[in-house]
């Protein structure tokens, strides 16, 4: 993919990646995914902002040189993910006189990860200021969005908020800026899900303290660049939100249908109750399908066979998965069939430490669930229907 012009004298000379479909080998990439990198050219120096993936050093040399890029002045690098950073080292040989300009913490982490000579690096402080002639970028510290060292660079002139992964979509598309459309916000959601979820309150303080700035687009890493930043900060308010939906996510695995045969009924007795259900058959669904619906969604509902006294293992993987994410979910619940006998329901919970206050029932039957076992299913959906009325849902 050529260069892509944002504006007068900024380019991403980034790289697309069509064809992965597998992030830190656990997100799945049905969209593939890009690596963008930007050059801002003032009148007296020039900077890039981050760097790109290693497996796509060709594209992203064959870029800097369709732009002619002679000299580059400071390199910036807002996160030391090796998506972002790996080319760094490339990029320091092709230009000697270059500065790379990152925080303290962020520097740490780029020495341990990558071969960077320690007189190459300037560091700055969150709030200071870099001029490139007419041009000024200001830094800005984000820590914990989502690794403790990234930083935001704002040019000012321009109001352009280059957010490293912060407001990103792993979304491979020709087009250089968001349509603002539903590919894209789900491309956003999850996205947001899979990497940015587990830190909410940050990221709530983090929009906080960009309502400071004048942005009128946003750049991130990954994905399209915004032209319309309020299309993506709303979303994040919404999704970073206390707020949740009159919804419940059910992930299942039903190993000869008892599971399944009360997975039905329990649907059906709450679409009576006029809550909204999703299953997820984890069996046959991938993870950025559980992990979207988890955005704001009220309870889940674990609902899985037992394998020698212990949950399958794709519910322990599902489990796994929730608990390390900490969506906003305010009840949980666990269901398990059984043949002989079973520890699901305490090894369930030994797996949702961070959900131990919101897991307010669980239910094991044995065999194919019996008349008295579906009207406890029925009694399961009066409670949620009771929690979801406390909430204000209904």
């Amino acid at each position: 993919m050529a260069l892509r012009k944002i504006k007068e004298n900024i380019y991403n000379v980034g790289a697309i990646d069509w064809d992965r479909t597998l992030f830190d080998e656990l997100v799945p990439l049905p969209e593939g995914t890009s690596y963008n990198a930007f050059i801002v050219k003032g009148s007296e120096k020039t900077a890039m902002i981050d760097s790109v993936e290693p497996a796509k050093q060709e594209e992203f040399v064959r870029n800097i040189k369709e732009y002619g890029l002679e000299r580059l002045d400071y390199l910036i690098c807002n996160h030391a993910e090796q998506d972002h950073s790996g080319l760094i080292p490339l990029v320091l040989e092709m230009f000697p006189e270059a500065r790379l300009v990152t925080n303290e913490k962020c520097k740490g982490f780029l020495q341990d990860l990558l071969p960077i000579d320690e007189e190459r690096f300037d560091i700055v402080k969150d709030g200071d200021i870099l001029s490139l002639g007419d041009k000024t970028l200001e830094f800005i510290f984000a820590a914990l969005v989502h690794w403790p060292e990234t930083m935001f660079t704002y040019l000012r002139e321009d109001r352009i908020l280059f957010s490293g992964d912060f407001l990103g979509s792993h979304l491979a598309t020709s087009e250089t800026f968001s349509r603002d459309d539903a590919q894209t916000q789900m491309a956003a959601m999850r996205y947001y899900a899979e990497i940015m979820m587990p830190f909410r309150a940050m990221i709530q303080k983090h929009l906080k303290k960009l309502e400071n700035y004048e942005i009128e687009m946003v750049c991130p890493v990954h994905g399209p660049v915004y032209k319309n930043p309020e299309f993506i900060m709303n979303l994040y308010r919404e999704w970073t939100s206390d707020q949740v939906s009159n919804k419940v996510i059910i992930p299942f695995v039903s190993m000869h249908g008892s599971i399944r045969t009360v997975v039905e009924h329990l649907t059906d007795e709450l679409s009576r109750r006029g809550i909204e259900v999703i299953q997820i058959n984890m069996i046959e669904s991938e993870l950025g399908k559980l992990t979207s619906e988890l955005v704001d969604s009220a309870t889940v509902v674990f609902a899985g066979s037992t394998v020698l006294t212990g949950p399958h293992p794709t519910m322990v993987y599902a489990a796994a998965v929730i608990n390390a994410l900490r969506p906003k979910l305010k009840n949980v619940a666990l269901l398990t069939s059984f043949g002989w006998a079973s520890k699901c329901t305490d090894t369930m919970k030994v797996l949702l430490p961070n959900f131990k206050n919101q897991i307010f029932d669980s239910y094991d039957f044995k065999g194919h669930p019996k008349a008295e076992d579906l009207e406890r299913i029925s009694e399961l959906a009066d409670q949620i229907l009771e929690r979801h009325q406390a909430l204000g849902l209904l």
